[in-house]
């Protein structure tokens, strides 16, 4: 029986990763990445020319599953796949994510539960389909991405915001069980990191960073043995010092976010 580590020997042979939203942006470039270090890595995105575009890069240490997260039984079916060609999975990054700009004037509860099929309750199945046989046999590792702007509510991403927020209690929450049976969970939180989502914004952005180097922070935080990894540091300061703010000056601090 093949041996199960963690994160932090990366470049065994024959260990398996999987990695959801790797159609493009940080998913595509940590999928990269993965296979670079000797990773079989199982690959998921909505868009199939997306994967196989992605596993031609990797000349066939990339395995495509063409998948949407928000499908709770289609994830059901897609882990029991991976694991059955490839092997139990070792590595899960849940990096699937979509984000749409919303305001007060135009509140639609569509679309924010579109944002939260997929940012929340994506998450959601591929963490009920990870962790029985992960609990069973005491070993792997999940990586979750939310992001900073789950720090502090912010203008235009009432929807994404809430999320993302709720990724973060939620890891909190499963963290001291999952790790009293010897299953890593961990957090990701980056700031702004130039990808095809990213480049659709029409606001500034500070301290944008790109995927490849998002890619660098997460790998260091999969090596070590840290719960949260965020980056860019000025944009997590940045966030944290807005929500230490008392309330009255956080407000004031976004309503200029509204008024800019």
């Amino acid at each position: 029986m093949r041996r199960h580590t963690d994160a932090g020997q990366i470049g065994s042979k024959g260990r398996v990763a999987w990695v959801t939203g790797a159609g493009s942006g940080i998913g595509r470039a940590l999928a990269l990445r993965l296979a670079g270090e000797g990773w079989e890595v199982a690959a998921s995105a909505r868009t199939a020319s997306d994967l196989a575009e992605l596993a031609e890069l990797a000349r066939g240490r990339i395995h495509a599953f063409q998948l949407d997260v928000a499908d709770e039984a289609a994830v059901r079916d897609a882990v029991a796949r991976i694991e059955a060609e490839l092997g139990p999975i070792d590595l899960a990054v849940l990096s699937a994510g979509t984000y749409r700009r919303d305001s007060a004037a135009r509140f639609d509860p569509g679309a924010f539960r579109a944002t939260v099929d997929v940012n929340l309750m994506g998450s959601v199945h591929c963490l009920a389909a990870l962790m029985p046989s992960m609990l069973v046999r005491k070993g792997g590792h999940i990586a979750v991405v939310s992001s900073v702007s789950g720090f502090v509510g912010l203008p235009g991403a009432a929807a994404y915001g809430a999320t993302k927020a709720a990724l973060i209690n939620m890891c909190e929450a499963l963290h001291p069980e999952l790790a009293a049976r010897s299953v890593r969970l961990s957090l990701v939180c980056p700031g702004f990191v130039d990808t095809p989502l990213t480049r659709n914004n029409d606001f500034p952005m500070p301290f944008m960073i790109s995927a490849e180097a998002a890619v660098d922070h997460i790998m260091a935080g999969l090596k070590s043995r840290r719960f949260m990894t965020a980056f860019p540091w000025k944009m997590v300061l940045s966030m944290k010092l807005l929500a230490a703010l008392p309330e009255r000056l956080r407000l004031a601090v976004t309503r200029r976010i509204v008024r800019n």
